[in-house]
């Protein structure tokens, strides 16, 4: 024997898993002996007692035989333990000999078989094994393997080195290696996106490096997820990113966009020559749907955040037609302060309950999760904003970095400062918005204080009967009543905003009202209440207002008796058209217009309004037309005014095409320039339009919802608009000597407005307002006159940072850089940080899933940390010193990382409360399917039911579907109409898995890829 005791050689046919090689170098050799081991050694358990055992098994490869010279002299390597390879066959014999001492009865044994040292030879397989006992079969198996490890290569130094540097024994790696070998594992599927791409530009496009990432990026997503978020802020070029990516799509493309931008999105997708393509106004989201949408296979959804109430109609056509294909939502804001607005867009494109989102197969579980933490807390106070700020960040931390590419100025500004640089780009400067006040005061001021009382004691009875009804026979569901509830409020809003905007739109809004109060109460005393076409008011907010007015005031209509309502509802119509009567003789005797004698004031001085051309965007048709008049008046030629129903220019009126081309060619930048310096736009024109030769955005209405004013502003707060940019906001106030004073004055006057409305403020926009504790008009004026609010972006930091740190590594030091993959997984070092106590940060990794945990030698349960948190507890110098762990201390973290990983990738992390109505709707629906599987019924709808039970188990049905099917059912007598209603309500389309092949689920085994350990200040 080369060495006493046991001893064996390595075989060379198979290395655990190593493919079969008939001839080994010494390279070979070694190489094929280490892989098995790294690969034994990566899934080995994490303990003290197996790394105890591996360094002792090292020193006895390393340290000298007590007999050194003769094992030298036998042609060994004089250490304690030798390990070898045969190089010249396979061998793929186990073989085990043990030699017992002089003194034995017997000279040894022999085992041989199928079994190798390993869990799966010892214990996990059925395996065959003999031992041979007598002495001649012990002698000659001897004599075989001497003759073999004479012909063998001795590996023991090669394979001690590369233990000790290519597997997590190593403990020479640095801090900041550590760091940027985080930062490799995190984002090396974003390095390099963009090689297959087509980017085939138009002339007169420039070539930027932040678009192409982001398509690559967007294509990346939408493979792996079926859906993307494209949202980066307004002004980056949004549309044209669509384009590139549509450009990389094979396959059909249809693209919704709001009515006035079809023709913008045509030309795009027709200078980028995109075929197979179609261009619909998200209007016609119905006819779609029964025309049928089969032969598309990409949809892509502008101004997405439309679509984030669930319970419209247009969400759930657009849900009906986004099923199974791959949807691409574009929007600046699609998170805004409801959780539940983020949750509904990505109902297109995942199922609620079998997400495909790493670590949250349920949406639903984890949404509630989220407002179930909110739900204890006052709205009024500075917790319930932490709490909804902090419940924003996982979103983005858990949800959206997997679903959407974001991008602010800031950050293309700082991340791609060369390429921008090399273009000869920059962003405008916002200047900080400018303020004009207008007085309400004297005669004016008391008018304007009845009004606001007497709006208050408004019911607006004749646009909410429902509510009056008496005992209902079932032919008015609940879900009618709530929707003309919301027509209510925006009735109510409508008088509110009127009266902010312009005099002259408030006198003729009442005026309306006046007529429709009049002709309906005419009806009423004939016996008649006819009722108008239930209208969907939180889909068509975003639509030209008066439309939208005029939908409620026309349509379809249902005949009740008069008979059948209370008889408050009379009292309550008189008492309403009273009111406003008396509203109408009031405002009769005001003829003074202070809002528009501030306009001209400030264009006379050119304080606040420069002498270059200027957008004016109001709400109102009507103001539009009244300032287009004015304006005219001073300025001749120089003034357009555009709204739904086309332009006037001078005294002509423009079809809607050629309006845009007169205002292309005097404000597009792209053109030579026309003579209009004023245009005056409802906000038709703040979408899909480049305004940016011009410098300075008038707000002449009140922005009652700043994230929507952002699109106005984003007309010409893009890449090269002039130099700066300019926000002129007009407020109200009372006649005041100082600036808190005239501050206070314009708060109270917004509060006015506020209040006046009561619970139906929410209709003043579509964004929920919280931080409750600051009064509404506080709220609002601070954000009107704050830049952050009109860039449409905030300090918030975001992993570009650290994606470009690690594209800066590659490309100027790519020696440093390639080392990075060749740090072994489970690699750990550490230094030294200011924290009381030792602590452990761990990085994991499951599939798709990636995440941190820390915990602490204090014995508390290890928490989650953000990337962004993590990164800078990883964040080091380059010559940070290293400091070794502890590691009794470090396996006792390390395991609690892991537990705390294991619970936080569970799929049954978050239970879904069925406290929700749509998750009420599908219980319900889900139990009455059992009771029908008594029922006779055909194969063809035992396979129709089972899908739906799938389905209704997954979410994937929506909300206002579940809704409807829930309250028919209930008034159904027979299983055979059941099955009619639930075929109806719930079509086939709705049925058909959708897979994802590329989903990077968080399936597989869970990885620690590595750990950082932090020595505390008090631990040295």
């Amino acid at each position: 024997m080369p060495k006493s005791g046991t001893t064996g050689i390595i075989g060379t046919d198979k290395l655990r898993g190593g493919r079969e090689q008939y001839h080994f170098s010494y390279h070979d050799a070694a190489e094929s002996a280490f892989e098995a081991s790294k690969k034994e050694l990566d899934s080995s358990e994490d303990s003290l007692r197996l790394e105890t055992g591996i360094r002792k098994f090292i020193e006895f490869l390393v340290s000298d035989s007590p007999r050194k010279e003769e094992d030298l002299a036998a042609g060994n390597n004089g250490k304690k333990m030798e390990i070898r390879a045969y190089p010249h066959s396979p061998l793929h014999a186990k073989l085990y000999i043990g030699k017992f001492g002089d003194d034995a009865l017997d000279y040894g044994r022999v085992i041989t078989g199928s079994s190798n040292f390993s869990e799966s030879g010892l214990s996990g397989n059925l395996e065959f094994n003999v031992e041979l006992k007598e002495s001649r079969d012990v002698r000659f198996a001897e004599e075989r393997f001497d003759a073999l490890w004479k012909e063998s290569v001795d590996l023991s130094d090669r394979f001690v080195a590369d233990l000790e540097k290519k597997t997590w024994l190593n403990d020479a790696v640095s801090p900041w290696f550590l760091y940027m070998k985080m930062l490799y594992e995190y984002f090396k599927d974003d390095l390099s996106l963009d090689d297959d791409l087509v980017f085939d530009l138009p002339d007169g496009f420039m070539d930027l490096e932040f678009q192409r990432q982001a398509v690559a990026s967007a294509l990346k997503i939408l493979n792996a997820y079926g859906g993307v978020f494209l949202a980066d802020v307004v002004g980056l070029g949004k549309t044209f990113m669509a384009a590139l990516l549509a450009k990389n799509l094979d396959g059909w493309k249809l693209v919704l966009c709001p009515p006035t931008l079809t023709a913008y999105w045509e030309e795009t997708f027709r200078d980028f020559g995109i075929r197979r393509c179609r261009v619909e106004s998200i209007g016609k989201l119905e006819s779609l749907v029964e025309e049928g949408t089969e032969k598309f296979s990409f949809v892509f959804v502008d101004e997405a955040h439309r679509f984030r109430n669930e319970y419209t109609q247009g969400f759930e056509k657009l849900h009906q037609l986004c099923r199974n294909k791959k949807i691409i939502l574009i929007s600046a804001t699609p998170l805004n302060n409801k959780y539940r607005d983020i949750f509904n867009l990505l109902k297109l494109f995942q199922s609620p309950k079998n997400s495909a989102i790493p670590g949250l197969p349920d949406l639903e579980g984890f949404f509630s999760a989220l407002e179930k933490k909110l739900s204890p807390l006052d709205r009024r106070t500075p917790a319930y904003a932490q709490a909804l700020s902090k419940g924003a960040e996982e979103i983005r931390d858990k949800v959206l970095r997997h679903v959407m590419v974001r991008r602010t100025r800031r950050e293309i500004s700082r991340y791609y400062a060369d390429d921008m640089k090399k273009q000869g780009l920059v962003f405008p400067r916002l200047e900080a918005p400018h303020r004009i006040y207008y007085r309400l005061d004297g005669e004016l001021g008391e008018i304007f204080d009845l009004t606001i009382e007497r709006l208050r004691q408004f019911s607006y009875a004749r646009y909410v009967p429902l509510r009056y009804l008496g005992e209902s026979d079932g032919s008015v569901s609940e879900f009618e009543l709530q929707q003309q509830l919301n027509i209510g409020g925006f009735m109510k809003t409508i008088l509110v905003k009127r009266l902010e905007s312009s005099f002259h739109a408030f006198r003729l809004t009442v005026g309306r009202f006046v007529r429709s109060y009049e002709k309906f109460i005419a009806l009423f005393e004939q016996g008649k209440v006819l009722l108008g076409k239930n209208v969907d008011v939180f889909q068509l907010v975003h639509e030209d207002e008066d439309e939208l007015l005029r939908r409620i005031e026309s349509g379809e209509v249902r005949e009740f008796p008069a008979s059948a309502f209370r008889p408050e509802f009379a009292r309550d119509l008189e008492s309403d058209l009273f009111l406003l009567r008396s509203i109408v003789s009031l405002w009769e005797r005001v003829g003074q217009d202070p809002k528009l004698d501030a306009l001209f004031e400030a264009l006379d001085t050119g304080e606040s309004l420069s002498e270059g051309k200027m957008i004016l965007f109001t709400e109102s048709h009507e103001t539009g037309e009244y300032l287009f008049q004015r304006l005219e008046e001073r300025s001749p030629g120089e003034v357009l005014f555009f709204s739904s129903h086309g332009g006037r220019v001078g005294g002509r009126s423009l079809r809607p095409e050629d309006a845009r081309r007169a205002i292309r060619e005097s404000f597009d930048p792209k053109e030579e320039g026309g003579p209009l310096r004023f245009l005056i736009a409802t906000d038709v024109l703040s979408e899909g339009v480049n305004l940016h030769r011009a410098s300075t955005v008038v707000n002449y209405d009140l922005p009652w919802n700043p994230v929507r004013v952002l699109q106005r502003v984003g007309r010409i707060n893009r890449i090269g608009a002039r130099e700066t940019v300019r926000i002129v906001n007009f407020f109200p106030t009372d006649r005041s000597e100082d600036v808190l004073g005239l501050e206070a004055a314009v708060k109270s006057k917004l509060q006015a407005f506020h209040d006046t409305l009561g619970e139906d403020a929410k209709y003043l926009g579509e964004e929920e307002e919280t931080g409750g504790f600051e009064l509404f008009g506080d709220r609002l004026y601070r954000k009107l006159v704050s830049t952050e609010t009109f860039e449409g972006e905030s300090e918030e930091r975001s992993e570009l940072e650290y994606l470009s740190l690690l594209r800066t590594l590659r490309d100027q030091s790519p020696e440093t850089f390639a080392q990075l993959g060749s740090i072994p997984r489970k690699v750990r070092s550490g230094r030294r940080s200011p924290r009381n106590g030792n602590a452990l940060l761990t990085f994991f990794r499951q599939g798709g899933l990636k995440k941190f945990f820390l915990c602490d030698e204090k014995g508390v349960a290890a928490r989650e940390l953000p990337f962004l948190d993590a990164a800078d507890l990883f964040a080091c110098p380059k010559d940070e010193p290293r400091v070794s762990p502890r590691l009794e201390a470090y396996y006792g973290m390390l395991a609690r990382n892991k537990e705390a990983f294991d619970a936080a990738a569970s799929p049954d992390r978050y239970a879904v409360s069925p406290s929700r109505k749509s998750n009420a709707n599908e219980t319900w629906l889900l139990r009455y399917l059992k009771t029908l599987k008594s029922a006779p019924a055909t194969g063809d709808d035992e396979r129709f039911l089972e899908l739906l039970r799938v389905r209704l188990s997954e979410g994937a049905i929506p909300a206002r579907r579940t809704q409807r099917a829930r309250s028919l059912l209930g008034r159904a007598d027979d299983p055979r109409k059941a099955l009619e209603i639930l075929r109806r309500e719930i079509p086939e389309e709705y049925l058909a898995e959708t897979e994802r092949e590329d989903a990077p689920r968080s399936a597989g085994a869970r990885e620690i890829i590595l750990s950082a350990w932090l020595e505390g200040d008090d631990a040295r």
